[in-house]
């Protein structure tokens, strides 16, 4: 668990339950000044990021503390020298006891540094790798008082439940030799004991088993939960033991109500539905505030025929009144419903501002776990824009957001206050990174736990719809990012199917190990029809109530049940996954037949254009390459075209950076090349050179995306904080002139797609494999030329213009006749132009530092009276220009080679000058003449 602060190290994002023996103690009942060995298999646990330290032998530590009260803060002292979960705690080195256990030896008041006037009463503890990238959930160890105390040896469990005809063993333990007793309760019901009687003898130990028959005899018709509470008695005290039965109830067999679906059915403002599907389970009572989160077969929930869907209906409910509650299956795993529009979660709730989440309901102290919620008679939200007209995919300039590191209040106002910035830099979507409930309060959201339920650390549900109502209003769609390859544990379906260290085998929606080499957290089976329908339903439910434009599906290649080891395998066209898609398309498309579909895929072409073809869209990963070019190295972009890929329709969604990759300016910082007094390293230069960037990247026609402040040169590491942990606001780069002009010329070039007709023309052609990179469109009345050279020395560009005439600069907004297609075009490390043969409107001064391009070598012929003369051509050792005596003003030469060095310059006589070239090589040379009136250009060859 990362900490977020040395004063808040004992605020947990997640807390499981503890269900079989992840953690024992020697001895059976721990003090705390005496010697303690706790032993963890990490088998047992059920956090999936604990796959991250299975098959160790090394490199495992301890994070704890001791709490002084039993219910209390378990972090309350924690040991000197744990302060960092990033860095290992040498104190909490553990042992490797072999097949994923280990064991520490601790004396928990000296470890803890716990004063001897306070009595420790239970520790927390986890287990993590020396980085923190991996670890357990927390788990709780019950500390006894250090005169006497009392425990069951078995069931280890505190709640057991029986099966019909289980006898019922049990096996207590006192630390001296007492008397015993017990007292038996149902429910709330205190009853005259006769099954559990005890010898008058004093001992340590007690053994007995208990008949199913005499235990089924008490329950009644409330609660089929027996309660024993047992005591033993000795010099040195009163020790207290507890241990709930629960007897299988009989179960009510009814279909459910016609019209009801899973999940919360509101059926008046003082009636609510529920129903839970659960095959394999035999019986669910729901508990919440409507029954004082007590157990009670009034609460049974009825099942039905088919055994797969239980069900219940709750009347007297108070209109608009939260009302808190959970399924409890089998009596022992509680569980919110699957389907909830918001959940409760008493581990991390309390952390959420009030600003964000103002009057957030809170659970009773006795709920440990998360729960959901139902309200009748909610107001519904009234839409302002319900005429919003979404862009056509081919124009999609896409912002991927992170609403945690996009703003200091990390809320959904907080953006809504920010989106004229994004209307100015032009984009016409925003992505938001997953905001559905997902584990704890700080995360990327790629560990969902409900699906229906937007995230509170954001905010409120009507927050994020008045989020995206301004959207519409600004002419911007939204689209959310849906993770349903994988879910975390206290997903229901998780949760209510495990094992002890991954789904069950009955699991109705999980694999039980991953299908595919990227596996994070636990796998859906999308070949289930029970996962088809929870998916169809859940992209409904947001097309519909939130008004999402579309979705971006991560891990899209996921969705296979085909075994794979690696990506070779993995990306290969695999028919059940097309044949899942398609049925998920196709029912978003019944219900919004425009709804934009964006895969993260990266399998073979064949399959993407299969995806394509059908209507879809997929992620195009260019970040590689076009770090290469900001560093000066020769990379190919071939690919940022779809019609490189064999696609007929602009259905690549191609971005420089996203989320998940490295950022362009650090990179270069970092590792950019150098020649010369030219730095790509420089600050400075690399801001120039991203300009280039974004200007091929935009030219090449089809749906882009830009990763949050890549606008403005973010320059700090993705592994900052850690790969997933809250990065830097950066928003004082608006302060700095240098960063401000990418952006502006980030905007303008978002301005030229997004209103240009001809940047979405299907008659373009590239060439991006050098270090000169070129993109020509073509339409009936206008053709764009965009060029830039990534070199990190000045270069040439030959045949580079399709036709003679004017063309215009779009940046510098000066225009040029273009005369001999043959004379290259001379541009600095860094330099990029956007030539058109109609002008577009001029976008705001001095965005690149380019006047006009530099060494200007295009230009018509020049008038035969006022042109100079160079002979002889080809010439050896020696060259004259010839000028006119009627020219006015100096006149000066500069000679440069092919590939744009300037070898030679001076001052051209009225008359004739020579110029010496036998230090030359063999080759083309360019002389450029200019007065104060005139530019010229001569070729000469060097024999």
């Amino acid at each position: 668990m990362k900490k977020l602060s040395l004063l808040l190290a004992l605020l947990w994002v997640s807390c499981y339950p503890i269900i079989g023996q992840a953690v024992t103690t020697d001895p059976l009942l721990p003090t705390g000044d005496k010697e303690v060995t706790l032993i963890f298999d990490l088998k047992q646990s059920k956090d999936s990021r604990t796959k991250g330290l299975l098959g160790k032998t090394s490199d495992v530590y301890l994070w704890s503390g001791a709490g002084t009260t039993a219910t209390g803060n378990a972090f309350e002292y924690v040991p000197t020298g744990q302060s960092n979960f990033a860095e290992p705690f040498t104190n909490g080195k553990m042992t490797s006891l072999g097949n994923d256990v280990w064991s520490i030896k601790i004396t928990p008041r000296t470890f803890y540094n716990v004063p001897t006037s306070k009595s420790i009463k239970r520790l927390g503890v986890l287990l993590k790798n020396g980085n923190g990238t991996a670890q357990t959930e927390d788990f709780f160890v019950t500390m006894y008082d250090a005169a006497f105390s009392l425990a069951f040896l078995s069931p280890t469990e505190s709640t057991i439940v029986l099966k019909s005809g289980q006898d019922l063993p049990i096996s207590l333990k006192a630390s001296a030799k007492a008397i015993f007793s017990a007292e038996i309760s149902v429910g709330n019901t205190l009853i005259n004991n006769t099954i559990l009687n005890f010898s008058t003898d004093s001992t340590d130990t007690f053994t007995t088993t208990i008949p199913y028959n005499s235990l089924a005899k008490l329950i009644n018709d409330k609660s089929s939960t027996i309660t024993m509470k047992v005591q033993a008695k000795a010099k040195l005290g009163t020790a207290t033991a507890q241990l709930a039965v629960l007897v299988p109830p009989q179960i009510t067999t009814a279909e459910v109500p016609a019209g009801w679906k899973d999940g919360i059915n509101y059926l008046s403002e003082t009636s609510v539905g529920l129903v839970l599907y659960a095959p394999n389970k035999d019986f669910v009572h729901v508990i919440g505030d409507f029954n004082n989160w007590e157990t009670n077969n009034n609460y049974l929930l009825k099942r039905n025929t088919s055994a797969e869907r239980y069900w219940i209906q709750l009347d007297g409910i108070e209109k608009a009144k939260e009302y808190a509650f959970q399924y409890l299956i089998n009596g022992t795993v509680a569980v919110a419903d699957p389907y909830a529009e918001k959940i409760l979660d008493p581990n991390n709730d309390q952390y959420i501002p009030s600003a964000t989440y103002p009057n957030l309901k809170t659970l009773p102290s006795s709920v440990k776990t998360i729960a959901s919620v139902f309200q009748t008679g909610q107001a519904a939200y009234v839409w302002k824009n319900t005429a919003f007209k979404r862009p056509a995919k081919e124009d999609l300039v896409v912002y991927e957001l992170h609403v945690r590191d996009f703003v200091a209040n990390k809320n959904y106002q907080a953006v809504i206050d920010t989106l004229s910035y994004l209307k100015k830099l032009g984009v016409n979507a925003i992505e938001l990174m997953p905001v559905q409930e997902f584990t704890g309060n700080d995360s990327w959201g790629y560990n969902p736990i409900f699906y229906f339920a937007p995230d509170k650390a954001y905010g409120t549900k009507d927050e994020l719809k008045r989020f995206i109502d301004k959207c519409h209003e600004l002419g911007i769609a939204v689209l959310m990012d849906m993770v349903f390859n994988q879910a975390d544990y206290e997903f229901p379906y998780v949760k209510m199917y495990w094992d002890g260290s991954k789904p069950s085998a009955d699991s109705p929606m999980f694999n039980q190990t991953d299908r595919h080499p990227f596996g994070v957290f636990f796998d859906f089976n999308h070949e289930s029809l029970a996962t088809k329908a929870y998916v169809n339903r859940a992209n409904a439910f947001w097309l519909q109530e939130y008004k999402i434009d579309g979705f971006r599906f991560d891990l899209a290649k996921g969705f296979t049940q085909k075994q794979t080891s690696n990506d070779a395998q993995f990306r290969l066209y695999d028919q059940s996954r097309v044949d899942i898609w398609k049925g998920y398309y196709d029912n978003i498309r019944k219900v919004d037949a425009s709804a934009f579909v964006i895969l993260e895929l990266f399998s073979e072409d064949l399959e993407e254009r299969t995806f394509t073809n059908m209507g879809m869209m997929v992620w195009g990963n260019h970040n590689y390459d076009f770090r290469g070019m900001m560093k000066g190295e020769t990379v190919d972009l071939t690919r940022l075209s779809y019609q490189s890929r064999g696609m007929t329709t602009p259905g690549v969604v191609s971005y420089m950076e996203s989320h998940d990759e490295e950022r362009l300016i650090y990179d270069a910082v970092q590792n950019g090349k150098t020649a010369n007094s030219y730095s790509t390293r420089d600050l400075a230069t690399a801001l120039e050179r991203e300009k280039a960037n974004v200007a091929v990247f935009m030219a090449v026609p089809g749906p882009k995306m830009i990763w949050q402040f890549g606008e403005l040169g973010y320059d700090v590491n993705i592994d900052f904080n850690g790969r997933t942990g809250q990065k830097p606001l950066k928003w004082e780069y608006l302060t700095d002139a240098r960063r401000l002009k990418l952006y502006k010329a980030y905007a303008a070039m978002v301005q030229l797609k997004t209103s240009q007709s001809i940047f979405k023309t299907t008659d373009f052609s590239i060439d991006l494999t050098g270090m000169q990179k070129k993109v020509t469109l073509r339409s009936s009345d206008n053709t764009v030329l965009v060029v830039g050279n990534f070199d990190i020395q000045a270069k040439g560009m030959t045949r580079l213009f399709p036709s003679t005439g004017k063309w215009y600069d779009y940046f510098t907004g000066s225009s040029i006749d273009v005369g001999d297609l043959d004379l290259p075009l001379f541009l600095e490390p860094g330099e990029f132009h956007i030539f058109s043969t109609k002008p577009f409107p001029k976008p705001e001064a001095d965005i690149v530092p380019w006047k006009v391009p530099s060494a200007l070598v295009i230009t018509g012929i020049e008038e035969e009276a006022t042109a100079v003369k160079l002979f002889p051509n080809p010439a050896t050792n020696m060259v004259r220009l010839s000028v006119p005596t009627f020219r006015k003003g100096d006149t000066h030469y500069e000679m440069y080679d092919f590939y744009g060095k300037m070898v030679k310059q001076g001052k051209v006589e009225e008359t004739n000058t020579d110029i010496s070239i036998t230090d030359l090589k063999e080759g083309l040379y360019l002389i450029h003449i200019q007065d104060a009136q005139r530019n010229q250009v001569l070729k000469m060859i060097k024999q």
